[in-house]
Order: C-alpha cells, then structure tokens, then sequence
C-alpha cells in the first residue's frame, strides 16, 4: 500500500478528538467516587477495547500473539506501565486545571518526548531528520506545534490571573494552579512512554501483516499489550484507594450520604463512552501511523497537536474561556491557529519524502 500522510492527519485528527473527548461522559457521572468511575472506564480503555477491536481486524489475532518474543511483550507492557503512570496522573490534571492548561501542559512534554526519543534511539535522527529537506520541515513542523502549545499554556495562564477565585472554581471545581502544573509535568513525561511502546511493538506488526492483516489495522494487536501494562498500573492505585476509601460498594449502587442513590445504569454507559473514546485515540493514531510512512514517528506530534486543538475547543464548550478578556481569547485562537499549521506542515514533509 501507498502511504497517503494527507489521510493519515484525517485519522490522528480524528484520534485528536477522541482523546479529547474521552473526559466529557465523565462529568455525567453521579455519586461516584473518581477511583470508581476511573477503573470502570479504564476496563473498556486498556482491555475490552483492544482486544475487541484487534481480533475483528486482525487475522488470526491469537496466532501473532503467540508467535510475539517475550523480549518484545516485556517492553510493550513495561511502556505501557510506565504510561499507566502519564495517564492516571492525565486525569488529576484535569481535575486541578481544567481541560485547556492541563493538556498544554501535560502534551506540550509528551510532544518533545514521544517524537524525538526514538529517533535518537535508533540512530536515525541526524540522517533522516537533518539530512533531508522532509526530514526538516517535519521538525518545522514540531518546532510550531510546541510554539502553539506554548501560546494556549500562556493563554490559560493569563485567562486564571484574570479570574477571582470564585470564578475558578466555577470553572475548575478543583482549580489548585501549583498542584495542576506539578502532576502535569509528570504526567507529560511518562505519557510519551506510549510512543516508546508502539516502538518496541515494531515486530509485532511485521507479524500481523505477515498473518494478512491489511497495513491499516496492523498496529492493533500491540494496543492490547502497551494498554494491558497501562491497566496494571491503574489497577493497582485505584484498587488501593477502594480500599482506603471503602468505595467498592458504590459498583453496587450504595446509598450516598444524602441518602441517593448513585444512577447505575447511566455511571456504566458514561463509563463506557468515556473509556471507549479514550482508546479510539489510538485505533486512529496506529491508522494514521500506517500512512506516514518514512516518518512514521511524526505521528506522536500530529496527535498531540490534534489533541490540544479539539481539547480547547471543549473547553470553550464548557466556558471555561467565558470570563477571559478578548485579547486572552485572540490569543489561544492564535495558539489553536498555529497547532492546525503545524499538522499541514508535517503532512506535507511526509508527503514530499514518499
């Protein structure tokens, strides 16, 4: 198949929105505690979900799987354990600055990251990246998409100076600026353990293809690996706060303090929206990785840039940016602006080195 870069943004546009979108069926739900609704999503996110979507499109699903080196499974899940780390902390930022900050913050470090780590690991980068005319408009390509995350961090800043902190916290109920900025930057860094994963899960898809899996859906069968590690890291923190909490019961629908009752069949089906849309951002990013081509690397900065866009466009949605003054709001459109350029510009490096 001839890679087409300019149907592969489509899809990490489209993976951009769903990544974007996943924390929306959340706010839907009631009389849950985060750990619950956050482990009920998560079971669709990391295992229900890849291993669906996988054997429907992957021939002979369990056949590769088997024939996987145990070398290549260790690194897949360890990412995706270490990713784990990126994700869970993804939603406490979510919590403490708000859809906008958090993911400026939080993809701003993924991008840097998850772009040029496996380059620089395999060597290529110098050569493939420096030594050609594609290779340097891709980094132009970078260099804007960190300039527009740069300019919606600013513009989020500067809308939160403006506000008091009542209108915070009506934007943000848990607004807290130094707690937010903390778990972001730790949340960006080992979010881009994801792209180390899908690196070291290289062989498998050479396996999948080998098995008559079509170029598109390829990438699936390492999903369920990288999401699995993802899941054990989870698992493992929001089991010890139901614990701690003596939440489990609220799975059951247990009375709430008030005396409600937590609306159970609506929690499950936001849950699962919720956790759906979340893993939808990578069935798109491995279809939109398979049309790069050489470059295929520059995939990790087309999806942040995707995210970052339609996750500000929620956030006006939700009028987060209803109290900012017009030139604060001229501002994030300009950031906004600057991350669409930048997905153009990397389709057309990719275009030009086919």
């Amino acid at each position: 198949m001839i890679a087409n870069p300019l149907l592969g943004v489509l899809f990490h546009w489209l993976g951009g929105l769903s990544s974007a979108s996943f924390y929306v069926p959340y706010r839907g739900v009631r009389r849950w505690s985060w750990e619950i609704y956050w482990l009920t999503g998560g079971i669709f996110s990391w295992l229900l979900a890849p291993w669906l979507f996988a054997s429907i499109r992957t021939n002979d699903l369990l056949g590769v799987m088997a024939q996987v080196p145990p070398n290549v499974v260790g690194l897949c899940v360890l990412f995706g354990i270490l990713w784990g780390f990126g994700g869970l902390t993804y939603g406490l930022t979510m919590r403490y600055l708000g859809l906008s900050l958090g993911m400026a913050v939080v993809l701003g470090l993924c991008t840097v990251f998850g772009t040029l780590i496996p380059p620089l690991v395999r060597g290529t980068f110098v050569h493939d990246l420096l030594g050609s005319t594609s290779g340097r408009i891709i980094l132009l390509g970078l260099v804007m998409t960190l300039a527009g995350i740069v300019v919606v961090a600013l513009a989020g800043a500067r809308k939160d100076d403006d506000l008091s902190e009542l209108q915070k916290i009506e934007a943000v109920a848990e607004f807290n600026f130094k707690k937010g900025v903390a778990v972001a930057i730790f949340s960006g860094i080992m979010s881009a353990c994801f792209a180390f994963g899908l690196a070291a899960g290289e062989p498998i898809k050479a396996l999948s293809a080998a098995a008559g899996t079509g170029p598109l859906w390829t990438g699936l069968p390492t999903l369920c690996l990288v999401m699995f590690g993802g899941l054990i890291t989870n698992l493992v923190w929001c089991g010890y706060l139901i614990v701690k909490n003596r939440s489990a019961s609220q799975w059951a629908g247990r009375m709430a303090e008030d005396g409600t009752k937590p609306p159970l069949l609506a929690n499950w089906l936001l849950c699962g929206l919720a956790g759906t849309a979340w893993y939808f951002q990578f069935f798109f990013y491995t279809m939109g990785e398979s049309q790069m081509g050489k470059f295929g690397f520059s995939s990790w900065t087309l999806h942040m840039a995707s995210i970052i866009i339609f996750g500000t466009l929620w956030g006006f949605a939700f009028k987060e940016w209803k109290d900012a003054r017009p030139a604060v709001r001229a501002m994030v459109w300009s950031g906004v602006a600057l991350l669409v350029g930048a997905t153009v510009v990397i389709g057309y490096g990719n275009m030009l080195a086919r």
